[in-house]
């Protein structure tokens, strides 16, 4: 038999030591977006099988829409061709993976273990690199798009894998949204991190900006519209402020506390390649500051407060517009 083709970087690519049809997914992690994912899996014909990981009252609603229980992660892991989980944070992933009855304890060579969770990309080829000791594909696949998206399954997924084992996952991760295959395992994770270094450094900026609007006794919908169509326009101020803290409501939305964990998660892996970032620093410093004050469940627009703590009552114009509420 002909040696596998070497791919773009020079080395052979792994021959797929599963199945290629994939029909069988287990589920570990069924949160706020894990929960919506299974389902939109289970309504495009898939088999799925998931174990409580931190919420049973998801997993009994998943149930009555044909999603099947194991008892644990091994459990799910002997029972499908595909795992997928969707945990919070890196050492997570590795109880899921291979903590007592983890997903390792059960899995056969030839497991397609697919993880959405953000973490740093330093601990998703760790991840990799253990499982392919035991002959288990991986892939790092973090999504964008909130459960809104998740539940529709029109999720944007930054996939970190080979060639062939991207190719192995498409017809899954299809029913979850529009995949983009971005290089090599941890490459993934390393898009996904851009994304949210942006969007928080981004959120700080339309908060000190329009904050200092308040103070200088701007009408902030003035201002929302001028900056609509002027170099400042962006899509947290056009479409996300407007829903969280220009409602008057932090309720819902994405949760400061995930967004600080993954931005301690773009700064160890900023370490690992020597490279600064001090305005993603600086942010999370921020962040950090609302969290300790309690605002950590909240919406991440919640950085805010840092602002109007500041300008509280130090203007006339900042206090009229306090007492009319945002305008």
């Amino acid at each position: 038999m002909a040696p596998p083709s070497p791919n773009s970087e020079g080395y052979p690519e792994p021959t797929p030591k599963g199945p290629l049809v994939i029909a069988r997914i287990g589920f570990i992690g069924l949160g706020t977006m894990g929960e919506p994912m299974a389902a939109a899996l289970r309504r495009a014909g898939f088999d799925v099988i998931a174990s409580a990981h931190r919420r049973r009252d998801a997993l009994d609603r998943l149930r009555s829409h044909g999603v099947r229980e194991a008892a644990n992660p091994a459990a799910v892991a002997e029972d499908a061709d595909a795992v997928i989980l969707s945990v919070p944070d890196a050492p997570d992933v590795e109880d899921a993976i291979f903590g007592l009855h983890g997903v390792a304890a059960g899995a056969k060579p030839g497991l397609l273990v697919i993880d959405t969770s953000t973490i740093s990309p330093v601990a998703s080829r760790h991840v990799a690199g253990r499982l392919a000791e035991r002959g288990i594909d991986f892939a790092d696949a973090p999504v964008s798009g909130g459960p809104v998206r998740a539940a529709a399954g029109t999720l944007t997924i930054m996939v970190g894998a080979s060639s062939s084992v991207f190719s192995r996952s498409q017809p899954l991760l299809r029913a979850l949204g529009t995949a983009h295959h971005l290089g090599p395992v941890g490459m993934g994770e390393t898009v996904k991190l851009v994304n949210q270094i942006i969007i928080a450094n981004v959120m700080i900026a339309n908060a000190e900006a329009l904050v200092f609007a308040k103070r200088a006794g701007a009408n902030l919908a003035a201002v929302q519209g001028v900056l609509a169509s002027a170099t400042a326009s962006n899509y947290i101020l056009e479409q996300w402020l407007p829903k969280t803290w220009l409602a008057g409501t932090f309720e819902g939305g994405f949760a400061l506390d995930l967004l600080r964990k993954d931005l301690a998660a773009a700064l160890d892996a900023a370490r690992a390649i020597d490279y600064p970032m001090p305005a993603t620093g600086l942010a999370y410093q921020l962040y950090t500051t609302r969290s300790a004050k309690g605002d950590g469940a909240l919406d991440y627009s919640a950085i805010v407060r840092v602002y109007e703590s500041n300008a509280r009552g130090k203007t006339p114009a900042y206090a009229a517009g306090q007492d009319a509420g945002v305008q």
